[in-house]
């Protein structure tokens, strides 16, 4: 009898779930449900209510199902993945206090200062966690929580991430796992452990506040009868421990042993890969996140890949193949005009208070041409900045897949096979967090069921490339790429005190 998982991608853009068949790793259907932030917050404030995520995921999960028309004891598990680093509080009763802040609001930047000044600077925060604390770590999020809404505060019972919260509707359980806990900044990367020291720097009680954790093949538990019946679905299915979207992405993209990268290229970007030990980054800049697998996933991420390109069709009321054809036009390297995109702030380098800059304009480069290639470019050059540092701590990448919406342009990807220096291909399946949690659920399916098998396994059989998306490096580029990187670098390291004071102006009335 065929055997059917569901994996579901829960974003902050849209909610969406695949079927796939357990056998064969395919994909039989899927569904999305698209929804918004918060309107009308404070600048840097992004927010959402839990509850937007739930009604989205049983959208989507229905909608899935009624196209794959398969029979619903035939579907043995379900994963999710989640949005990383937001904040969910609940009170006593498991209910939500207050809308989530998301990993992408930098409204909490000064409580991510003070917190690490507390802990003593970056160097002890990374000695007690392995990571240092930028503002969209979650634990500037509940600081935040304490200064601005004290009565909330006095609430908090519980601290939940996205896909925690979604998989305690689906099963009424709460535990974390190593993985998407990784990016709290209180928790031990080294020791898969909570860091009684770091959380107590928000507050003593917090430490009690935190879930159990628990191994990535220890499924978070059954489907509960209401919802299961909601869903059409048995209350024996099993739902996966699931993870943060950057693990399920890993597991997605067949990055589930050395040598593989990933990159993720949507609304941010990210670029990890697996390890059999802890990466810790002294500088901070690269995550030292634990993997949804049992592994490591050292980690950089960029809050601006299609931010920049969607902001730049949207002034020139362009679309994708416009954008395309017009930066094919000029020359790597733009004629000497640099983007650094930093149009929500930035994460690596850690620059919340950033904006964008266009720089090296004259008379020769100042054309929609140029501008759309600088634009292209300085997304890449802002990926390249932490491909480079993860090589500095080790890495060692013989391809780099990609995933997410950005991936899909060829351009693009000749740009990062230059800027990386190795081989870029895309996936099979273009969805790689949904995917991921649909093959973590066949993962833990097995096991649950007496099976000795390892995920890589299961990966290494069912992940597939496209082949037709494969781009080399050109070696003519090389040169010129470098130089601009050196330029990238240099400015937006030189810039950090003007960002922040210039961020300062934005306010004035």
């Amino acid at each position: 009898m065929s055997e059917y998982f569901i994996g579901v991608d829960s974003g902050t853009q849209s909610t969406k779930a695949v079927i796939i068949d357990g056998r064969t790793g395919k994909i039989l259907a899927s569904a999305a449900v698209a929804y918004g932030l918060i309107p009308g917050l404070p600048a840097g404030a992004k927010e959402q209510h839990p509850k937007t995520w739930v009604k989205a995921l049983e959208e989507a999960v229905k909608q899935a199902l009624a196209r794959a028309k398969v029979k619903p004891a035939a579907v043995k598990g379900l994963g999710v993945a989640g949005q990383q680093h937001g904040f969910v509080p609940l009170d006593v009763r498991g209910n939500v206090i207050r809308p989530a802040k998301l990993w992408c609001d930098t409204s909490t930047a000064a409580q991510a200062e003070s917190l690490l000044a507390r802990l003593g600077g970056l160097e002890k925060a990374v000695a007690l966690t392995g990571n240092g604390i930028p503002a969209g770590f979650t634990a500037s999020k509940i600081a935040w929580l304490k200064q601005y809404e004290p009565l909330n505060f006095d609430r908090l019972h519980t601290v939940l991430l996205p896909h925690d919260y979604l998989n305690y509707h689906l099963t009424g359980n709460i535990r974390m796992e190593a993985g998407d806990a990784s990016g709290t900044g209180f928790f031990n990367v080294k020791t898969r452990r909570w860091s009684t020291a770091a959380a107590g720097v928000i507050d003593s009680l917090l430490p009690g506040m935190l879930p159990d954790i628990s191994p990535a093949e220890q499924p978070a538990g059954q489907l509960k009868s209401d919802v299961a019946k909601r869903l059409g679905l048995t209350p024996e299915l099993l739902v996966s421990s699931g993870g943060g979207d950057n693990m399920m992405a890993a597991i997605g993209t067949g990055n589930t042993k050395s040598g593989v990268v990933t990159a993720s290229l949507g609304t941010s970007g990210t670029i990890f890969a697996y390890s059999s030990r802890p990466v810790v980054d002294p500088r901070g800049e690269v995550a030292g996140f634990c993997d949804s697998t049992g592994g490591w996933l050292p980690l950089i991420c960029t809050m601006n890949v299609t931010v920049a390109t969607e902001l730049f069709k949207k002034a020139w009321q362009w679309d994708n193949a416009r954008l395309t054809a017009e930066a094919a036009k000029i020359a790597p390297g733009a004629d000497g005009l640099l983007l650094l995109p930093y149009f929500e702030g930035e994460r690596t380098p850690n620059l919340p208070t950033a904006s964008g800059v266009y720089f090296g304009l004259n008379s020769r480069n100042f054309t929609h041409a140029h501008l759309a290639r600088a634009t292209m470019e300085g997304v890449a050059f802002g990926l390249n900045y932490g491909m480079d540092r993860l090589k500095d701590l080790g890495l060692r990448p013989k391809q780099v897949r990609l995933t997410g919406g950005g991936s899909q342009n060829p351009l693009w990807r000749q740009i990062l096979a230059d800027l990386f220096e190795t081989e870029v291909i895309g996936l099979a399946t273009a969805e790689g967090a949904a995917y991921g949690a649909a093959l973590q659920a066949k993962w833990c399916h097995a096991v649950a069921n007496g099976e000795r098998v390892r995920l890589w396994q299961i990966t290494d059989a069912l992940v597939k490339t496209d082949a037709g998306t494969r781009a080399e490096p050109e070696k003519k580029n090389l040169r010129r790429y470098k130089a601009m990187q050196l330029v990238h670098n240099k400015l937006s390291a030189a810039n950090a005190k003007v960002f922040t004071e210039h961020a300062a102006l934005r306010h004035l009335r």
